[in-house]
């Protein structure tokens, strides 16, 4: 199931690899408040994210004032 991304909304996550895309639609994160509720520890645990992905999530937060859960 894709997830429909509004690449107007500042809600929307950014562009990830495919891997890093389906693991985020797997947890029901498709969106940057959602992805608040993660710490990176825990976003780090989802099959299929990679490392390469962190900056990218880091940056779209903070673009919209949020940041991951502090562990």
């Amino acid at each position: 199931m894709a997830v429909k991304r509004d690449q107007t909304s500042t809600e929307s996550l950014p562009k990830l690899s495919a891997p890093a895309m389906r693991a985020m639609e797997n947890y029901g994160v498709t969106t940057l408040k959602k992805l608040a509720e993660y710490s990176e520890k825990e976003i780090m645990q989802f099959h299929g994210m990679g490392k390469g992905s962190l900056p990218k999530l880091r940056e779209a937060l903070a673009a919209n004032g949020l940041a991951f859960k502090t562990d």
